[in-house]
């Protein structure tokens, strides 16, 4: 035990004085997968908490609505977040596996320039433009004039999204997860401090219920966001960071745009996916169709989230591991990590299915959200083993700088096959919003069955990034 505790100790110390093209790859898989794992077990806890606060408010119905709807479109951003960290993780992590430092450092602050850019454009439309974004996706009347201030928020914020999931990609691209980790913990046990505050009120302080939610979700993230920059600029030590880096460089722009335009893009597909099945799931389930939905995809991504990241730990061995051009390093790596996601996800499913209605009514008493809730998760539970196999997989490509196979993948899988199918069990067949619920686990196995074919071909591991 005390050498499980020590272990522990020294996998969260931070420490950079790891080679993980030399070490005991399953000590390595574990010295990046832990952080990352505690990382984003917080990181769905930081969804659940809102969706806990609101969903026993007055009207709980219409905010867990909006809050569910705006992290529809919110996956979106956060489509842009990954797709840049992952160009962060495969660059930074390649320069740092053929140990130069200040590439790295220059690419690191190069990508930090390109979100601030990206993320004022995105601010402003979401802005502007979410009354109108929220009628198309089926918010009733009454839940916009309920709660539009909350998505408006949370658009305006967006720079901190973008900057909180870059920092951190930056951070696994030189090897250093347990910083990633802390500041994600950081940001969220702010929110988890304010949401409660701001949303019931307490002291001076008036109860402002969803607009509180919103803001204290904005005030968490920038200051994760500002917390990572301390430790960017004075903590790290395997990258050069100069604030002067930040100085336009395009052809580093442009080198970090070839891996990130791909990358973002997949992500794009992917969640744009999403927003499409709520849309289908609000028009034909109604305001408590939609709530259930949305209640079952947060328990649901309350577990994804970890298994994402242990696989997130295999980008990072392989931008590694390929910088210094050992190939069957990489491959062993690949092999280990998808199995230890599949014995995660495996357990998950089981839980999803014995006890899922109990965890559905932690966060609310209605009875007919309840069973909806509890028929989506009990069907996507299904797809489990296949997310994880497909998330490992999908990171193979991205950590080797090969971010237009995962995308083509996810443009079959998702518009191909995915919505047109959820269009036609619900419309066609008249299965409402089961037919979305049935679409999901479908097309995910098929994703997975791609992803393996394309793994198997080899071509991602001759990338040159």
């Amino acid at each position: 035990m005390k050498k499980k505790i020590s272990f522990l100790k020294e996998v969260l110390s931070g420490k950079e004085e790891y080679d993980f093209t030399t070490i005991d790859l399953n000590k390595a898989i574990l010295l990046l997968a832990i952080p990352m794992v505690l990382e984003l077990v917080l990181e769905s806890v930081f969804a659940l908490v809102d969706l806990y606060f609101v969903g026993h408010l007055e009207n709980s119905n219409l905010a867990i609505q909006i809050i569910g709807l705006t992290e529809s479109v919110n996956t979106i951003i956060y489509s842009i977040s990954i797709g840049l960290s992952v160009a962060a993780t495969a660059i930074v992590s390649r320069r740092v596996g053929e140990k130069k430092p200040k590439k790295a450092g220059k690419v690191a602050m190069q990508s930090i320039f390109i979100a601030l850019v990206i993320s004022l454009f995105v601010s402003v439309l979401g802005v502007v433009y979410a009354e109108e974004l929220f009628t198309f996706l089926g918010a009733s009347a009454e839940s916009r004039a309920y709660g539009i201030l909350y998505p408006k928020i949370i658009f305006a914020s967006s720079c901190f999204i973008i900057l909180i999931f870059l920092i951190n990609g930056i951070f696994r691209g030189i090897g250093n997860p347990a910083l990633a980790m802390k500041s994600l913990w950081f940001a969220n046990i702010c929110n988890i401090i304010l949401c409660p505050i701001l949303i019931n009120g307490w002291g001076v302080i008036p109860a402002m219920g969803i607009v509180g939610a919103a803001l204290a979700t904005a005030i968490g993230r920038a200051l994760g966001v500002f917390y990572q920059l301390y430790f960017l600029f004075f903590r790290v030590h395997l990258v050069t960071i100069k604030i002067r880096y930040i100085i336009p460089k395009f052809d580093l722009i442009a080198a970090l745009i070839k891996v990130a335009t791909p990358g973002i893009m997949q992500y794009v597909i992917a969640s744009c996916s999403w927003i499409f099945l709520s849309q289908i799931v609000a028009k034909t389930g109604g305001e408590n169709g939609s709530s259930g939905f949305q209640t079952a995809i947060r328990i649901m991504m309350f577990f994804m989230l970890p298994a994402w990241g242990l696989s997130n730990a295999t980008a990072t061995l392989v931008g590694l591991n390929l910088g210094a051009k050992n190939k069957e390093r990489v491959r062993e790596a690949v092999v280990l990590t998808a199995k230890y996601s599949m014995i995660f996800l495996g357990c998950s499913m089981t839980l999803c299915l014995v006890f899922g209605e109990a965890m559905i009514r932690f966060f609310t008493n209605d009875e007919y959200i309840i069973e909806i809730a509890y028929s989506a998760l009990k069907i996507v539970s299904y797809g489990y083993l296949f997310y994880g196999v497909g998330m490992v997989l999908n990171n193979v490509f991205n950590g080797a700088g090969d971010t237009m196979t995962p995308t083509w993948i996810n443009l079959i899988g998702f518009w191909v096959i995915q919505i047109p199918l959820a269009y036609l069990l619900s419309y066609i067949f008249k299965l409402d919003a089961l037919g979305v619920f049935i679409a999901i686990p479908i097309a995910e196995a098929l994703i997975t069955i791609m992803s393996v074919i394309m793994y198997r071909r080899g071509k991602w591991i001759n990338m040159k990034v």
